[in-house]
């Protein structure tokens, strides 16, 4: 298992995808990628991932939950219910009541995944610190902090707890992520893409392919080898995401 990656989140029923979806699926199988974490942003993607699944097997991984915006543009976007984790940006929860409605969401969605024994996989934008103290107090032990942008305080905080996080190519172009992924353990770290949006430049789409960029950038800051940062990192899915080695 020395020789592939997991991409522990990303889009890949996302409607970029879906004029050439065999080429992008070829173009991530020829750079090592194994397992597909294929998270939903909402319902209405749960079958076209279960519909990828039946085609392409083991390559992808479903991960069903809704997030906290919605994909609908314009005065439509809203905070939605349920979600699979927690936005407190100001576009995103402009008022209290905002927040305390997908507090409430998220606490019912960590029940379902303790219920289910699953691990849970969370956008945490501008809410690290209430995400990471409510999955502790909830009794959370299997946990992915995805694309974490929070303070290193808050994240050892996560470490202690057994919690890991990941992060997308754009992190090689944003110097205030070096400090956070230099000291995080790399026991903690996951690689993901979150693909088609999250890439070396926002202007294009993203692809699950471009994982080994992230890799090589971790192992340049941490000082090791790509093949160290693809091992462990790999390990590390398979450790918290148990249930792919049986896909």
């Amino acid at each position: 298992m020395a020789n592939v990656f997991v991409d522990c989140h990303c889009h890949i029923s996302a409607r970029e995808f879906v004029q050439d979806l065999d080429d992008v699926i070829q173009r991530t199988t020829q750079a090592g990628v194994k397992t597909l974490v294929a998270v939903t942003e909402d319902q209405r993607e749960f079958d076209r991932v279960l519909q990828l699944q039946k085609s392409y097997g083991g390559l992808i991984a479903p991960c069903f939950g809704v997030h906290p915006l919605q994909s609908d543009e314009g005065p439509d976007k809203r905070s939605v219910k349920p979600q699979i984790g927690l936005d407190f940006t100001p576009w995103c929860a402009p008022s209290e009541q905002e927040r305390d409605d997908q507090m409430k969401v998220f606490v019912q969605q960590l029940g379902v995944a303790k219920e289910l024994n699953l691990p849970v996989n969370v956008h945490s934008r501008s809410a690290a610190n209430v995400a990471i103290s409510t999955m502790r107090e909830q009794g959370i032990t299997g946990a992915l902090l995805h694309n974490f942008a929070g303070k290193l305080s808050v994240a050892f905080d996560g470490v202690k707890a057994g919690y890991f996080f990941s992060f997308p190519p754009a992190v090689c172009t944003n110097p205030q992520k070096v400090k956070l992924i230099k000291q995080l353990p790399l026991e903690h770290i996951c690689l993901e893409t979150d693909s088609p949006a999250l890439g070396l430049n926002k202007h294009e789409r993203n692809e699950p392919c471009n994982i080994a960029l992230v890799c090589q950038y971790i192992a340049q800051i941490k000082g090791l080898s790509t093949e160290t940062v693809q091992f462990v990192t790999t390990q590390n899915a398979q450790r918290l995401f148990t249930k792919i080695s049986q896909l």
